[in-house]
């Protein structure tokens, strides 16, 4: 084991597989002690499996817990041990749904939290941890959904927190390096126009431009190749088995535009300095370039 120490802060189970599964494995695999932060059990989510259509919020609001199930079956595949939900072993945050629905007005979603409140959670396990490295969402939370907002605000929040020697019990400590999930435009339009060829689609985009979550390439400052990994971030999707459908878009694009498609992960540094090895675009490779273990 190293003293790399890498928190990844998420709204629901199965965002974290999607956007960083090739890094966690990855980091776990070279000895980093890998902590995953859920703030919701994703009780709003679409049920994708007819035979599990019950456990919706519409019917037997049971979903939050079988995604719970769902969610250590992933991180086991990944090698994760260390996974929480927010405010643990309390129930406090759930799912807010999309914008601008019935849910978002329930006092118990986290959109509603106090932020301050929920990030005092999020100071807690950073100043036990110690992380050098965060990963979380940008302030659009990728593509606007409330929850990836509020984990966004929340993270962001809690790393100022947790480094104010005024702040809370415990021993301050300050994250080195911030960095934001980001899905660069280029690569989702090579899916996208892939898919075409075979006459299908990536959630009906006809560009990249249709799609909230594609950004410039230009933000793009560290590209991690987790391609040893992605059979294991895909047998991590496949166990979200309602949210991610095996004939779904995630699955169609690596059969037909390759796994390493998921493999490469992308993300914007926020805080700290580039470092480490660049590629000839002045990317990183390393979330932890340039940092001593400490």
């Amino acid at each position: 084991m190293s003293d790399r120490r890498l928190l990844l802060v998420h709204a629901h189970p199965d965002d974290e597989t999607i956007n960083n599964g090739a890094t966690m494995a990855k980091y776990v695999a070279e000895g980093v002690q890998v902590t995953l932060i859920t703030c919701t059990r994703g009780e709003e989510g679409e049920v994708l499996v007819v035979d599990l259509a019950h456990l919706a919020s519409t019917h037997s609001d049971q979903l939050g817990t079988h995604r719970e199930t769902e969610l250590a079956a992933a991180m086991e595949l990944l090698g994760v041990s260390d996974h929480r939900f927010l405010g643990a072993p309390e129930r406090k945050y759930r799912d807010s749904g999309m914008m601008g629905t019935e849910p978002n007005n329930r006092s118990d979603v986290f959109w509603q939290a106090d932020l301050d409140a929920a990030a005092a959670d999020l100071v807690k396990v950073i100043r036990e941890i110690k992380p050098q490295v965060l990963v979380t969402y940008d302030d659009f939370g990728g593509y606007g959904h409330p929850d990836h907002i509020q984990a966004h605000r929340v993270a962001m929040r809690a790393a100022e927190l947790a480094a104010d020697v005024n702040h809370g019990a415990g021993q301050p400590w300050e994250i080195s390096k911030i960095y934001w999930n980001t899905m660069p435009r280029s690569v989702i339009q090579a899916g996208i126009d892939k898919m075409k060829e075979i006459g299908s689609d990536f959630f009906g985009a006809e560009s990249a431009d249709d799609l909230p979550f594609a950004k410039p390439d230009e933000l793009v400052t560290t590209l991690i190749d987790g391609s040893p990994y992605v059979d294991a971030k895909m047998a991590a999707m496949k166990a979200h088995e309602t949210q991610i459908s095996v004939d779904g878009p995630f699955f169609a694009l690596s059969n037909n535009v390759g796994l390493n498609v998921w493999g490469n992960e992308y993300y914007t540094l926020v805080k700290g300095e580039l470092a480490g090895d660049l590629d000839e675009q002045g990317r990183e490779s390393d979330l932890f370039a340039g940092l001593s273990d400490r």
